[in-house]
């Protein structure tokens, strides 16, 4: 029994899954972050194109 606990205790799979699953959130929240700023920025000045055309 204190085998297979000791095994069930060093097996550090589920910590990758878990790190992997952090680094995928972090590397979404920056895209979307960009994304939206980029969007933002690219809006305002196709608006003042236009206005400035008119």
């Amino acid at each position: 029994m204190f085998s297979f606990i000791s095994q069930l205790w060093s097996k550090d799979e589920g910590q990758d899954i878990a790190e992997y699953a952090v680094m995928l959130a972090v590397i979404l929240v920056i895209v979307i972050g960009t994304i939206r700023l980029v969007g933002s920025n690219a809006n305002n000045a196709f608006s003042s194109v236009v206005s400035s055309i008119h």
